[in-house]
């Protein structure tokens, strides 16, 4: 099934935005807190001064990566919401959207975010929040649809599932990483989706 990626090349329009790529990339693999200034300077070869200019602080460049990447997640769910119309393949593209990230050796940059809450600024912190609520939002938005049309069953509230979800997908990523085995992830997506979905069998995540 193809997804929406949420890495990948994209065009470089300017160094605000050459910045923020290399940025994301580092948080995604190491961490907010395991990358600088001077990292992000090498691999552009430009001056910490210039990074400066564009982003005063690391915070402010905190900021704007955790407000472009939601954007773009969310646009993604806007795509899989006019691509798929049933409640089941809205959930499995909704699970690619991980699996599209963790294929390219990265986490989910809200994840890693959230392992390093407590170190950062107010409005990271907020912004990372908003992040899950959002998506825990459109998740209860499906569960319910799918729950009304018979398509999906599940105990508790659409609410409660959606959290499980996230947490589940999120604590997936997370597992599967120091084994370097996307397998991992995909075994318990695929089962995630299985336990939810009561028609007929769908397309599992794993078939990409």
């Amino acid at each position: 099934m193809a997804t929406t990626a949420m890495n990948g090349p994209r065009p470089r329009a300017d160094t605000s935005s050459q910045i923020l790529d290399v940025a994301e990339q580092l948080v995604q693999v190491r961490g907010f807190n395991a990358f600088s200034y001077a990292d992000v300077a090498s691999e552009l070869k430009i001056t910490k001064a210039a990074l400066h200019y564009h982003f005063a602080s690391k915070s402010e460049l905190g900021e704007a990566l955790v407000a472009r990447y939601a954007a773009r997640f969310a646009e993604a769910l806007a795509v899989t919401e006019l691509r798929f119309e049933d409640a089941p393949s809205q959930l499995e593209a909704y699970v690619g959207l991980y699996l599209s990230v963790l294929r390219e050796r990265r986490m989910c940059l809200c994840g890693m975010l959230a392992a390093d809450y407590q170190t950062l600024p107010a409005p990271m912190q907020d912004a990372v929040v908003r992040f899950f609520d959002d998506n825990e939002i459109w998740l209860s938005r499906v569960l319910t649809r799918g729950r009304d049309t018979g398509t999906l069953e599940f105990a508790g509230t659409p609410t409660e599932t959606a959290r499980m979800i996230v947490s589940s997908l999120e604590g997936a990523m997370l597992v599967a990483r120091p084994f370097g085995d996307i397998g991992r992830f995909e075994q318990v997506a695929n089962q995630l989706l299985a336990n939810l979905c009561s028609a007929a069998p769908q397309e599992t995540a794993a078939a990409g």
